[in-house]
């Protein structure tokens, strides 16, 4: 085989090895069923919390992340990065930030959802309560549907 298609044959087989690695999940990313994430936030006390129905929170969590606590998305405009379960903003809420829930933004990927929860407690607590997430706003809020997020779960 000519030097000049050897080259060619291993550019190839580097671009698939590239191509291929950002097709690999890391092992310890794992997105929550959607019962285990209800049993989570229930026992984390967002039932009814500040008024916002168990429903509401999953619904939220699904919107967000689709159920996965390792979740991070950076915003298309650049102005923050989305972390964890409820994709709280770098840019107020965690140590990137103001970090007004006093808190790591890598501690928000925790599967034990617990920092995530304190925190998602504070931005409900806040003047747009849950409406802080456009997500909740556009498919949860004002939904006739919230009960089917907690179809068949043994809460």
């Amino acid at each position: 085989m000519p030097s000049a298609a050897r080259s060619l044959e291993k550019m190839k087989a580097s671009v698939v090895l590239s191509l291929l690695s950002y097709l690999v999940v890391p092992s310890d990313a794992r997105v929550l069923g959607r019962c285990k994430v209800a049993k989570k936030l229930q026992e984390g006390g967002l039932s009814n919390f500040d008024g916002y129905s168990l429903e509401n929170w999953v619904c939220l969590a699904y919107f967000e992340s689709k159920f996965n606590p390792s979740a991070v998305y950076d915003n298309l405009h650049g102005d923050y990065t989305g972390y964890g379960l409820f994709q709280i903003r770098n840019n107020e809420w965690c140590d990137h930030g103001k970090n007004l829930c006093h808190v790591s933004c890598s501690a928000l990927l925790n599967p034990d959802l617990k920092k995530t929860i304190e925190c998602a407690k504070k931005i409900a607590q806040g003047k747009d309560g849950m409406g802080a997430w456009p997500s909740w706003t556009l498919n949860c809020q004002n939904s006739d549907t919230l009960a089917r997020w907690l179809d068949g779960c043994p809460l």
